[in-house]
């Protein structure tokens, strides 16, 4: 019984860190340079969801992002659903090979991602606060470059590798 009950877990634990790699999207078009389209205004649309499909909270966010050289610093501002408001700026480097690191205030440590093709995968940890508490929860993003003005992110969330939701956001590049 035990041996099964190991041999599950180890199951679970290599399924749970399966996935895809960002290499796949390596010949997709338009390339997404950070540097270029996190550059100027954008607005951005998005959601919160629970694991089971819940909309909990919807939020806007204007952003305004300026690289100088190797290093980009994009200060969003979040509007929520309720009238709630945020604001987080994160700096961010380009280490070359497609490779960046970021920082914000509320992220633990560096935020780590590699671009390929249209494709961003951006990994980092969150102080997440909730309720007038604060949880640390590991955020998964895949941002994928539609065409010069719209990009699409997809953000799963996780505290101790269990899933807790996600957040789905559209960005608009502002002419």
């Amino acid at each position: 019984m035990l041996r099964n009950l190991i041999i599950g877990a180890a199951a679970v634990s290599i399924i749970g860190c399966s996935g895809v790699d960002v290499k796949t999207y390596q010949s997709e078009r338009p390339e997404l340079k950070l540097e270029e389209y996190l550059n100027g205004e954008l607005t951005a649309w998005g959601m919160f969801q629970k694991r089971n499909g819940e909309v909990v909270r919807r939020f806007t966010v204007e952003i305004n992002a300026d690289w100088s050289g190797n290093t980009g610093t994009l200060d969003e501002r979040f509007t929520y659903s309720d009238g709630t408001t945020q604001r987080r700026v994160w700096t961010i480097r380009k280490n070359g090979d497609g490779k960046y690191t970021g920082t914000a205030d509320d992220v633990i440590g560096e935020a780590v991602g590699k671009t390929a093709g249209n494709a961003l995968r951006w990994r980092y940890t969150l102080d997440l606060a909730v309720n007038n508490k604060n949880y640390k929860v590991d955020f998964d993003d895949w941002m994928y470059l539609m065409d010069d003005e719209v990009m699409i992110n997809r953000s799963v969330m996780k505290k101790f590798g269990v899933k807790l939701g996600e957040v789905i956001l559209f960005f608009r590049k502002k002419s």
